[in-house]
């Protein structure tokens, strides 16, 4: 493994290590993990923020990659459990993992990127929205998607604001399930 794959794998084992409290991360903490000097992450990486951003997303996307093993988990229920079902996994890692998430959704936010976590996100719940919704055409389907996972993002960074507007506690399991299954009755209009 090189020098940048090290460094990359280090600090991913430090931000599960601390439970995703990046500022609590040294560069000499990382470069003492990989075992490498102390200059090759800001030779390799410019800076530990851009850095802790890369493996971040590799973590975020290591999760979209298993939306597809959930899929199939979930054979037996119809369309619209499907979706509640990711949906509520969904929420159920944003909150767990906040400080992870929250890099992650700011950073598609602020430069994105053809095949960013949004956009994976996005495309794992295309094929669930068509399935509740077959009588949607192409355009349609596309916005409506967009709109769930844009609603989904805003909810979890603003989850303090929806508690005082709405009084709905996102960060209670049982709030979230409602609010999430409220949002997609209000988008799939079922």
């Amino acid at each position: 493994m090189d020098h940048k794959e090290l460094i990359i794998q280090a600090t991913i084992e430090l931000i599960n290590e601390k439970g995703g409290q990046m500022d609590s991360i040294t560069v000499r903490e990382i470069c003492k993990k990989a075992n490498v000097g102390l200059g090759l992450v800001n030779y390799h990486f410019g800076s530990k923020d851009k850095l802790i951003e890369l493996c971040v997303e590799r973590i975020v996307s290591g999760i979209i990659d298993n939306f597809q093993t959930i899929r199939e988990n979930t054979e037996k229920l119809n369309p619209f459990e499907k979706l509640t079902y990711l949906g509520d996994m969904t929420f159920t890692f944003l909150f767990e993992h906040y400080a992870v998430s929250q890099i992650s959704v700011l950073s598609d936010m602020r430069m994105p990127k053809e095949n960013d976590n949004t956009h994976r996100t996005y495309l794992a719940y295309l094929p669930l929205m068509s399935a509740c919704r077959p009588d949607w055409d192409e355009e349609t389907l596309k916005r409506k998607t967009f709109y769930l996972i844009t609603v989904m993002q805003q909810a979890f960074l603003r989850h303090k604001v929806i508690m005082q507007l709405y009084g709905i506690d996102l960060t209670v399991p049982e709030e979230r399930k409602a609010f999430h299954k409220a949002v997609l009755h209000d988008i799939l209009e079922v």
